[in-house]
């Protein structure tokens, strides 16, 4: 079964950073694609940013430049730094795995980690 654990977040002003991490168990982590999804109050859940098996990464094009997709496959972790952050970050932030090495649907999800950042 696969499980995802997101931590790291928390409430920050604008212009600081945050690093948020999800622990992935269930399965062999480095096979497979994962990313980050954010949900803010009243708007649909968004891709923020993924990694490939391979450590290719694409970012939304609201966070290119300022945030950081990252894998650490020997211990099962992604990761998603965030720099200069914006009132406009402020969100749920979920970590997802896709379903199969060859699937490109995000399957699995972790709970949400919140993130909040005051002007």
């Amino acid at each position: 079964q696969v499980q995802l654990v997101e931590s790291g977040g928390g409430l920050v002003q604008a212009g600081d950073s945050l690093r948020l991490s999800c622990a992935a168990s269930g399965r062999i982590f480095r096979l497979y694609k994962m990313g980050w999804f954010r949900q803010a109050p009243g708007q649909q859940r968004e891709l923020v940013a993924g990694i490939t098996s391979d450590g290719s990464t694409n970012y939304a094009d609201s966070v290119k430049g300022r945030f950081t997709i990252s894998r650490d496959n020997a211990k099962n972790t992604v990761y998603l730094q965030m720099n200069s952050l914006k009132p406009e970050d402020t969100a749920v932030y979920y970590c997802a795995t896709v379903r199969s090495v060859w699937s490109q649907e995000y399957a699995y999800w972790g709970r949400g980690t919140q993130v909040t950042v005051s002007s």
